[in-house]
């Protein structure tokens, strides 16, 4: 079962995260993810644990407890989302979506 862990502090570490969880069973994985550019925790991770059963657990225990300070965020994560394309903004050619069809530059 994969698990989101959401709300980290940014001293929480792999280790510290597979600790909190390996009180509910076996523990696959524990990763905080982070950011490329400057090597800290972006706030969020990803628990791997083989048993449904002890994921539900830990999920029903350690939602909304506190580790390292802060109040976390743990359910089931959901699969990645396939890449969906622009998400909008900037530039982009309107067609026939709307907009001002008849735009003409302004004579000065």
């Amino acid at each position: 079962m994969n698990i989101y862990v959401g709300n980290l502090s940014y001293q929480t570490t792999d280790d510290s995260l597979r600790e909190a969880f390996e009180a509910f069973g076996e523990v696959s994985s524990a990763r905080v993810i982070m950011d490329r550019e400057t090597g800290r925790s972006r706030g969020f991770g990803f628990v791997e644990m083989p048993s449904k059963d002890e994921g539900n657990a830990a999920i029903a225990a350690l939602n909304g407890r506190d580790l390292d300070g802060r109040s976390i965020t743990v359910n089931e994560a959901r699969p990645k989302e396939e890449h969906r394309g622009p998400r909008g903004g900037g530039f982009r050619d309107r067609g026939d979506r709307g907009g001002r069809g008849d735009f003409r530059p302004r004579r000065y």
